[in-house]
């Protein structure tokens, strides 16, 4: 079995943020994965940029003959 939970390593330590449901000996692996800041020079567009911009037919709605005999 399988089990993922976070932690962080810290000054030559692993520190678990949760307790493993494992109460024996048991291998682990360990993967680092680098903090990555988030890239704040990406501007959000606001919301309702693209109102207007995606037009349908007037007849959307419609029923279609070819569906006639399943309604």
């Amino acid at each position: 079995m399988l089990t993922t939970i976070e932690g962080v390593y810290e000054n030559g330590q692993v520190i678990l943020t949760e307790n493993p449901p494992l109460r024996k000996k048991a291998k682990v692996l360990i993967t680092f994965m680098e903090e990555v800041e988030p890239d704040v020079s990406l501007k959000k567009r606001p919301l309702g940029t693209m109102k207007g911009t995606i037009k349908m037919s007037d007849d959307f709605n419609k029923a279609i003959d070819d569906l006639k005999d399943f309604m």
